[in-house]
């Protein structure tokens, strides 16, 4: 069967080196945990949807999925508390959302029976939280290296409290859709099919919130192609067509380098002509300084 785990970025940046500068900067330390808090405490409305489309059935399904609802809750009131008594902003986080950018991929019109629509579910969750796994992880590890000040041990103890939640969720998602598998070579079929296009999908997206260089657009194509791959061929033309232009034009794309842009001249003009416009052509992805 086949496994789904998050790749690195661009096939060059592991989660740790990305997690290690971080934690270095207070101002994207502190976006990165409000992100952490949008993303847990959108997946409450997320599975909130789902719990509603599927009506009842399968039962244990819908129990499972509401204690999951229970859980995020509990993560977005942590990290929410965790930010306030900081003193920092519980509003939406700026730059590109890799939670819409997952969902807008996710979207397709092609209509599936009730099964195979909670095998699609169960993938798509199963891989993001996989990804929030990875990261958690590298962020405590990051922030054991980093001075041991109250404000990061604070930050630590936050991230280590809802870590082992975390990784229950990715165990029940890898029993539910093992459950399933194991029905009939068909249902296997089912499976490895939804999990490689759901791995696809969240490598799009993860890579969307992370590339704002030059050639992003041409970069976002690509991983849309990839997921395109993935589809049925008689899926494929009409999916291309109906995310084709916003993955082009990316307006969120657009506005996140504007502020970008703007937020490196005014903290130092010169740095931004020698360091930054070289960067940003070259989509240099080395973090050491």
């Amino acid at each position: 069967m086949t496994v789904a785990h998050p790749r690195r970025f661009r096939n060059q940046l592991t989660a740790q080196a990305v997690l290690d500068q971080v934690v270095r900067t207070r101002e994207i330390h502190m976006i990165t945990l409000n992100r952490y808090r949008y993303s847990e405490q959108r997946s409450c409305k997320d599975l909130t949807e789902l719990i509603e489309s599927l009506n009842g059935q399968p039962r244990d399904l819908i129990k499972e999925l509401s204690h999951h609802v229970s859980d995020e809750a509990r993560h977005a009131c942590w990290l929410t508390d965790l930010l306030y008594d900081l003193g920092e902003e519980i509003g939406t986080p700026p730059g590109s959302s890799y939670i819409n950018e997952f969902e807008r991929l996710i979207k397709n019109n092609a209509v599936l029976d009730p099964e195979d629509a909670v095998i699609e579910a169960l993938a798509a969750i199963n891989v993001t939280e996989k990804r929030g796994c990875e990261y958690f992880s590298a962020h405590i590890k990051a922030l054991k290296n980093a001075d041991q000040t109250d404000e990061n041990i604070k930050i630590r103890e936050t991230i280590a409290k809802i870590m082992p939640e975390e990784v229950g969720h990715v165990r029940w998602g890898n029993r539910k859709l093992a459950e399933i598998a194991h029905k009939s070579p068909e249902h296997k079929v089912k499976v490895d099919a939804a999990k490689r296009k759901y791995m696809a999908i969240e490598q799009a997206a993860f890579e969307s919130g992370m590339d704002v260089m030059a050639g992003a657009e041409l970069r976002r194509l690509e991983n849309l192609i990839k997921v395109v791959d993935t589809l049925p061929v008689w899926q494929r033309p009409q999916y291309l067509m109906e995310h084709l232009p916003e993955t082009l034009l990316a307006p969120s794309l657009q506005k996140t380098r504007i502020d970008m842009i703007q937020k490196a001249w005014q903290r130092d003009p010169i740095n931004f002509v020698q360091k930054f416009i070289p960067m940003f052509f070259n989509a240099d992805l080395n973090l050491k300084k």
